[in-house]
């Protein structure tokens, strides 16, 4: 019996329409390109329950950093991740020296073009980190237009990578872009306690602060906001706040985080990730998401630091590359040993 391609999909689509497929609609699970009798896109047609997400990030070659600190993580949560690199280096920059090339706007938006070109524009979720430049940051706003346009229920999780411990990382004039332009227009933030003054333009300087940068975020746009740290007279904290309902106060709580003497690389990347992943199975509860998150990430990091002890190296002399692919039962089923204290 000759194969018809045209069948093949009726049948195939007769029953995905009486299936509730997390907000995927009908009309785009399944468009066949019967000139070049392409096979379906099965991340389209046969959506995982938790979603489908574009990354754009960071990459390198060695070690887990931007998009190679987050894709395998939401991978293991069950998420479908499309990755498009804003920059490929062989490794991350604080190593003596580094190679590699920097995607510009210009780029980014042929890689949007080629996914629309060929109905691939469908997505869930848009999930940023390291934007180097004005340029490229103003393309990625242009991005999510285009994605809500595709879908309206699009949720865009955003890290605004400025800097740390007082010290911009990017050029001056990408806080303002964020501040005025991304904000609005995020669904969650995930800045640390330095990008939440900058964003905010006060100064955090205690959990009364912290909760107030918050509220003025909310204000601006997000519903969701997690301030992923927080040095508070020595003690280290994560302050989440999630705004329910318009007009309502909202649910705010705090995780105290251990220090731990040594810096790692990626895990603000991850801890994005993870905050995106776990959110997303916990729509309501942000403080679980929160405590899934950190539980796994500190599990994570306990592991490097004792790996780097047995193979001989001081963890305090130099920055370590995080032990994702052996942490992958942390991050899939974590340990919830951090719990959320709930603010009045």
């Amino acid at each position: 019996m000759p194969f018809h391609f045209r069948s093949f999909c009726g049948v195939l689509r007769q029953p995905l329409r009486n299936i509730h497929l997390r907000g995927f609609p009908a009309s785009h699970i399944f468009r066949a390109r019967i000139s070049g009798m392409a096979p379906p896109i099965l991340s389209l047609a046969l959506p995982s329950e938790t979603g489908r997400v574009l990354s754009i990030q960071s990459h390198t070659v060695q070690g887990y950093v931007g998009n190679k600190s987050s894709v395998f993580p939401l991978q293991l949560l069950g998420y479908d991740v499309d990755p498009i690199n804003s920059v490929q280096f062989s490794n991350h920059t604080g190593y003596p020296t580094f190679k590699g090339q920097v995607l510009n706007g210009k780029q980014l938006w042929e890689l949007i073009e080629g996914l629309e070109e060929n109905n691939l524009l469908y997505y869930t979720h848009l999930l940023t980190g390291y934007i180097g430049s004005v340029s490229f940051l103003n393309t990625v706003l242009e991005v999510v237009h285009k994605l809500r346009t595709v879908n309206p229920k699009l949720t865009y999780v955003c890290d605004p990578v400025m800097g740390d411990e007082g010290k911009l990382y990017v050029p001056p004039e990408l806080v303002s872009v964020y501040r005025e332009k991304v904000v609005p227009v995020a669904s969650m933030l995930t800045p640390n306690q330095f990008e939440a003054e900058k964003l905010t333009a006060s100064r955090i300087e205690s959990e009364s602060d912290g909760r107030e940068a918050c509220n003025i975020l909310h204000a601006a746009g997000p519903s969701k906001v997690v301030i992923t740290s927080i040095n508070i007279d020595g003690n280290l904290l994560l302050i989440g706040s999630h705004l329910n309902e318009e007009g309502e106060s909202p649910k705010q709580f705090k995780i105290r985080i251990p220090k731990i003497p040594a810096y790692f690389t990626g895990t603000g990347d991850l801890m994005t990730a993870l905050l995106l992943g776990w959110s997303n199975k916990y729509p309501d509860d942000l403080d679980k998401a929160a405590e899934l998150a950190v539980s796994s990430l500190q599990a994570l990091l306990q592991r490097t630091l004792n790996d780097y002890k047995r193979a001989g190296h001081d963890p305090k002399s130099s920055s370590l590359e995080i032990r994702l692919i052996q942490s992958q039962d942390d991050i899939r089923n974590p340990q919830v040993n951090f719990t959320a204290e709930r603010y009045n």
